[in-house]
């Protein structure tokens, strides 16, 4: 260390020693910051890059050489061989060539390392070939330990220039790199200056071809401004490449805030850039995120090489959320980066989750639904034959749901059958299931259950609907049960959720508010039941009702003023179906609608027709006055058959009325208010029949057949008729009499004043054609009238 010291302050002149300095370290910082620009291009702008670093590079550390001779003062006449001093030249540049090359082979292992070290060796070939080209009057000897130490400073520093600028191309790293190539440089030259001991003889003369120092310094003159144009060539360079990443980052920047999903920029691993979504995910500024390594936010994809991989993001205050990932390559200040795109999944993870739980719960209630019902019921009926237990089924219907629904409103229904199902589920034992299978319809699945152990739960179900806390709906809220047992009712699912729906028809038949077991017979009725349902959607259309009438007469002058229709069905199999048994199943199944609008519209085309403008008479179930649109439905008939309002009379029973009296006394007003007339049906069979006469002013009473075929026979009767007809007097409203069969009957309701009677002493019901001499006016022919 001593002997270099002494070398270089001693023998060489340290202004020119500084200046060499400063040439090595241009033309380090400008190699390294060309080479860097090779790194990131490709094809011929990556050669011409490659080859200009090269040239750079060998050109700076020759000039750095000789600045550092003509420094040297050896006190001898000395001088520089022409060809030589070239080839050192030629050396330098293409060993340095040679090096970069090899670091940017991204094939090689260590290539970075491996570049280093050919540049540190191609450093000494061009020092000690420049050392030959040394002529001096004397001879030049050499310390072999220096000399191997001057090529172990070249390549050892060399290696870690290269491997530090190429790790990830800051202006940082490349600082260091560059300094770490002048300490080689510098190290080896000085060394290897160290080790050589020129020894005088005056024997030895210069040839005649050597160069002198002034020539050789005006060469390095030239390589220097060479290095130098080089030098602002490569700051120019790198202050565009870092106004363009500027402008390109803000750009980008702006772009990805605007977008909605996180967005991150990578450089390898190494993270450029985000944008405020991703920052917010993570939940830490995005300046602290830049620099950072993404694999220590972004834990591995859960598929493997899907399109947009799910992940998981790990965020700063602890914990990790699910996100998508969506990769692709961009160019990105010049450079190709990695850009990715992360969605955050929670919302979506939660809709699926949601989604999962309603596809086997149901939405209003949380309880499992019939699907879930399904699969349970078929995994217990496994259990079960393989144990040979018994497993009971039941379904369950509230009663008069649908009045609930009409009186307290829709959200009054719901919370019946959030209260409904809760009760339930609390009358029921660890590992039996309740369902609601729609509406208001539920099942109970109960494992292991014999008839007596179903019944007493059955029991305790309908005590805890009773018992419930169940809002103003509470007073009308009951269910009915039907209970099926496996394996005497049925082995199969859907044989046992059809044998538990016929036992709860049955419940509900007899009276609601009960439980029934299966029975072997009820299948028989219920079917018979569903197949007259089933006939009767379908009998307007196949023309299998009809309507027939009955006259209306004046008691006191026996003339006719109207007629009531009455409708039929003439099956083609059963025969004539009583009105009795189809009009309630039309009722409880809806088809009375369709049903009484074909009736209305059948008698007012009908009535139209009459040349005598006689009344017509129709009656109307509770189900038609409810529906929306009744009064429309009306006017609307009307208008089309022509027919006057005030022959048109319907007929309402009080069931009707006390069902909803507000809704019907208001649908009631509008249809008066066209002009047609309101009677009230079997006056007499209901209940609070004054005050629905208080409540609506109708045209006409009319009093039930039961009470005026025993007026001549039972007193108590007669009692109720002479009732009901000085009611009618004292509120001003006629008062006719149903199923007036004898003169005896007839005589009684002349002497009592009433006004009109109807029955089989005035004629049967039967098509309008028998009765034409009624509506035209015109006598029978004498045939007919025989």
């Amino acid at each position: 260390m001593t002997a270099l010291y002494d070398c270089i302050t001693g023998n060489h002149d340290l202004k020119l020693v500084f200046l060499a300095a400063v040439v090595c370290n241009l033309a380090a910082a400008t190699s390294l910051t060309l080479l860097d620009h090779a790194r990131v291009s490709a094809g011929k702008g990556r050669r011409l890059w490659l080859l200009t670093a090269a040239l750079a590079g060998g050109t700076g550390i020759w000039a750095t050489h000789f600045i550092a001779m003509l420094a040297f003062s050896p006190g001898i006449a000395s001088a520089y061989d022409l060809g030589l001093t070239g080839l050192s030249l030629t050396i330098g540049i293409g060993m340095t060539a040679a090096g970069f090359w090899i670091a940017l082979r991204p094939a090689l292992p260590a290539a970075a390392w491996l570049g280093g070290a050919q540049i540190g060796l191609g450093v000494g070939a061009m020092h000690f070939t420049g050392m030959a080209a040394f002529e001096v009057a004397g001879r030049i000897a050499w310390d072999l330990g220096l000399v191997l130490a001057a090529l172990a400073a070249g390549t050892g520093l060399g290696s870690l220039a290269l491997a530090a600028t190429l790790r990830d191309g800051s202006v940082r790293t490349k600082l260091v790199g560059a300094g770490l190539m002048v300490l080689g440089i510098c190290g080896l030259h000085f060394t290897a200056m160290t080790a050589a001991v020129i020894v005088p003889d005056p024997s030895v003369a210069l040839s005649g071809t050597a160069v002198p120092a002034e020539m050789l310094a005006v060469a390095v003159a030239i390589a220097s401004i060479t290095i130098l144009v080089l030098a602002f060539a490569g700051l120019w360079l790198h202050l565009r490449d870092e106004r363009r990443s500027v402008l390109e980052g803000d750009r980008m920047r702006g772009l990805a805030n605007a977008a909605v999903e996180g967005l991150v920029v990578c450089d390898g691993d190494r993270i450029v850039t985000v944008n405020d979504s991703f920052a917010d995910l993570v939940g830490r500024p995005a300046e602290a995120l830049t620099g950072a390594v993404l694999a220590d936010l972004l834990a591995e994809p859960a598929v493997a090489g899907a399109e947009a991989p799910e992940a998981q993001l790990r965020r700063a205050e602890g914990g990790t959320i699910p996100v998508e990932v969506i990769r692709r390559t961009i160019d990105f200040a010049g450079r190709p980066h990695a850009a990715l795109a992360v969605r955050d999944l929670r919302a979506r993870k939660r809709a699926e989750a949601r989604i999962a739980y309603l596809a086997h719960h149901d939405a209003l209630t949380g309880s499992p639904n019939r699907t879930s019902f399904n699969d349970r019921l078929a995994q217990e009926l496994a259990l079960a034959r393989a144990a040979g237990r018994p497993l009971a089924v039941l379904c369950a219907d509230l009663d008069r749901f649908k009045e609930v629904n009409d009186l307290f409103g829709h959200a009054a229904g719901d919370a019946l059958l959030r209260a409904v199902c809760a009760a339930i589920a609390g009358a029921l034992a660890p590992g039996q299931m309740l369902s609601r299978l729609g509406g208001d319809e539920f099942a109970v699945l109960a494992p292991n259950l014999d008839a007596a152990a179903a019944e007493a739960l059955g029991e305790a179900i309908l005590d805890a609907l009773r018992q419930a806390e169940i809002g103003p709906a509470g007073a009308i809220a009951a269910a009915s049960l039907g209970i099926a047992l496996f394996p005497h009712d049925g082995e199969e699912a859907e044989t046992l959720m059809v044998q538990a729906d016929t036992a709860l028809y049955r419940a509900k038949q007899e009276g609601r508010g009960r439980l029934r077991f299966y029975e072997a017979r009820m299948g028989a009725q219920v079917r018979e039941r569903r197949s007259l349902e089933h006939d009767l959607r379908h009998a307007v259309e196949r023309g299998e009702l009809r309507v027939v009438y009955q006259p209306q007469t004046r008691i006191d002058t026996g003339e006719t003023v109207g007629f009531e229709a009455l409708l039929r069905w003439q099956h083609p199999e059963r025969g004539t179906v009583p009105p009795n048994l189809f009009i309630p199943i039309s009722e409880e199944t809806g088809s009375i609608l369709g049903i009484g609008e074909w009736v209305l519209r059948e008698t007012c085309r009908e009535a139209a027709s009459w040349e005598k403008p006689l009344r017509i008479a129709v009656n109307v179930s509770a189900v038609q006055l409810h529906a929306p649109g009744f009064a429309e439905l009306v006017h609307e008939v009307l208008v089309v058959t022509g027919l006057s309002p005030a022959r048109l009379e319907l007929e309402i029973t009080e069931t009707a009325l006390i069902r909803d009296l507000p809704r019907a006394l208001a649908t009631l007003r509008r249809v008066k208010a066209m002009g047609v007339r309101i009677a009230m049906d079997d006056f007499g069979t209901g209940y609070s029949s004054l005050s629905n006469l208080r409540a609506f002013p109708f045209d006409k009473i009319k009093i039930d057949s039961s009470f005026t075929r025993s007026v001549d026979t039972s007193e108590q009767a007669a009692t109720i008729v002479r009732s009901v007809l000085g009611l009618g007097r004292g509120l001003g409203l006629p008062v006719l009499a149903e199923g007036v069969e004898t003169s005896a009957e007839l005589a009684f309701l002349g002497a009592e004043a009433c006004h009109e009677a109807q029955g089989y002493l005035f004629g049967r019901p039967g098509p309008i054609d028998g009765f034409r001499h009624l509506t035209t006016g015109r006598a029978l022919p004498a045939e007919d009238a025989a």
